[in-house]
C-alpha cells in the first residue's frame, strides 16, 4: 500500500492521517509537541484502540476533542507512559517490564526530565495499567495485537492490517543508537521487518514508514557505525555524521548517540 495514500483532518493542535485499510481504519496522529510524538488510533466496526498516549496538555486536549463521542476499547501503552489525564477510565494495556520502564527504569529517567523541561505543558503523570499481558496475542476492540516484548517494553504486531508498531524508525532522521551492538540489533529487527513484508512500519517520532524506509535506515546505521569506528571523540563524529547527512533532524538524538559511542 501507499503510506501516502491518507486523508487529513487538522486538530487544534496537530493533525490526523487517516487511512483507511478495509475493515480497520487507521487513524495516525502528528501530535505537533515538542518531541513530535505520534499517536495511533485504531477503528474498526465503531470502536477505538489507542496506541500509545500523548503527553503534552495541549496534544492531550486535540485528541480528547476528537474521540468525544467515540468508543474508546482500551489503549496500549508501550514507551510513552507519561499523559495519565488522557482517557483516564480508558482500560490501559501493558507488559510488566513497560510498567517498570515507565515507573522506575529509563522511561521515568526521561519523563522527569521532560518535566523539568517543558513544566506544566507537559503531563508527568504515569498511566496506571490495569490488564498486565505477556509475549503472544491479545484482542482489544475486535483487533488481534501480537505483543513483541523488548528490552525496554514491547512492540506490537497487528496481522489484519499486516503493520508492526515499534518506538523508532524515522528514515530521514537521527536516532538514539547505543553503540555498535544496538545499532546490529537495529539492523537485525528491521531486516526481519523486510522479511515479513509488513505494509507500514508505525513508529512513536515518525509519520507510518514502509519498506523502502526501513532499508534506508538499514544502511544508515551501517554507515553510522563505520564513522564510529574511524573517529576519535564525539565531536568529530558529530561532524562526520552531519556531513554526510546534512538535512537530517532529531540533532539531539545524534548528540546522544556520540555519548554513547564515546562515553
Amino acid at each position: 500500500m501507499n503510506k501516502r495514500n491518507f486523508t487529513t483532518v487538522q486538530l487544534s493542535q496537530g493533525e490526523m492521517h487517516i487511512y483507511d485499510l478495509g475493515g480497520v481504519r487507521l487513524h495516525a496522529c502528528q501530535t505537533g509537541d515538542p518531541l513530535a510524538d505520534e499517536v495511533f488510533l485504531l477503528e474498526k466496526a465503531g470502536q477505538f484502540v489507542i496506541l500509545e498516549s500523548p503527553c503534552f496538555a495541549d496534544s492531550i486536549a486535540a485528541l480528547d476533542e476528537y474521540l468525544k463521542g467515540k468508543t474508546v476499547a482500551g489503549m496500549l501503552i508501550a514507551y510513552h507512559g507519561a499523559g495519565a489525564s488522557f482517557l483516564r477510565e480508558v482500560p490501559k494495556y501493558a507488559t510488566a517490564n513497560a510498567v517498570e520502564y515507565a515507573e522506575k527504569g529509563g522511561g521515568r529517567t526521561l519523563i522527569d526530565q521532560f518535566a523539568a523541561a517543558f513544566g506544566s505543558a507537559f503531563d508527568s503523570g504515569i498511566h496506571a495499567v490495569d490488564h498486565v499481558i505477556g509475549e503472544g496475542p491479545v484482542t482489544i476492540g475486535g483487533i488481534e495485537f501480537i505483543i513483541h516484548r523488548t528490552a525496554e517494553a514491547f512492540d506490537v504486531e497487528i496481522p489484519e492490517i499486516n503493520a508492526v508498531y515499534t518506538h523508532m524508525l524515522g528514515h530521514d532522521c537521527h536516532s538514539i543508537v547505543a553503540g555498535a551492538g544496538h545499532a546490529d540489533g537495529m539492523i537485525a529487527q528491521l531486516k526481519a521487518y523486510i522479511k515479513r513484508g509488513y505494509d507500514l512500519i508505525l513508529t512513536s517520532h515518525y509519520t507510518p514508514e514502509d519498506l523502502k524506509d526501513a532499508q534506508t535506515k538499514i544502511d544508515y546505521l551501517e554507515r553510522l557505525k563505520a564513522i564510529a569506528a574511524s573517529c576519535r571523540d564525539a565531536g568529530t563524529f558529530k561532524a562526520e555524521v552531519k556531513k554526510v547527512y546534512p538535512a537530517y533532524g532529531g540533532e539531539n538524538y545524534l548528540d546522544m548517540t556520540a555519548g554513547f559511542f564515546f562515553g
